[in-house]
């Protein structure tokens, strides 16, 4: 009975198992390192665009405000991020991985596995595809948000 439900799925009920899934991975090898997964992307983020403003760090990430300041402080706290008023804008904080940061980085486990995992042996055609269908449809979904 499962596999007929499982069938059944839709487009995005499956887009959101595989990223469930994938991000379930993610934790679990992130987890000795005393991390989780979003606060991985945001030390991604500084090491590998440099310092940035908290905002627009929040823009590229696509996260609220309020889930940011959250995981900035906890990363504040484990001293891993630097977190500074920006010199044009008091206002503004600038974010700057700190020496333990950048350290812990480079001991972290490449995570391209979990792509490998998922999509290896997939036809490169196919992959291509699913990206622009997916896209599109976010796109799409944005833009219906957006009128309202």
């Amino acid at each position: 009975m499962r596999d007929e439900a499982d069938a059944n799925l839709s487009v995005a009920a499956w887009t959101k198992r595989c990223y469930f899934a994938g991000r379930a991975l993610m934790d679990a090898t992130l987890r000795p390192y005393d991390l989780g997964s979003t606060q991985w992307y945001v030390l991604w983020h500084l090491a590998h665009k440099g310092p940035s403003v908290q905002r627009d760090l929040g823009g590229a990430l696509e996260l609220e405000r309020a889930t940011l300041s959250g995981i900035i402080a906890t990363l504040v706290r484990k001293d891993l991020v630097e977190q500074t008023s920006s010199g044009e804008d008091q206002r503004q904080r600038l974010l700057t991985l700190t020496a333990a940061g950048e350290a812990l980085w480079r001991k972290l486990p490449d995570l391209s596995f979990i792509h490998e995992a998922a999509f290896g042996g997939v036809d490169e055609a196919e992959l291509a595809t699913t990206i622009r269908v997916l896209q599109s449809a976010t796109e799409r979904l944005q833009n219906l948000l957006r009128k309202d």
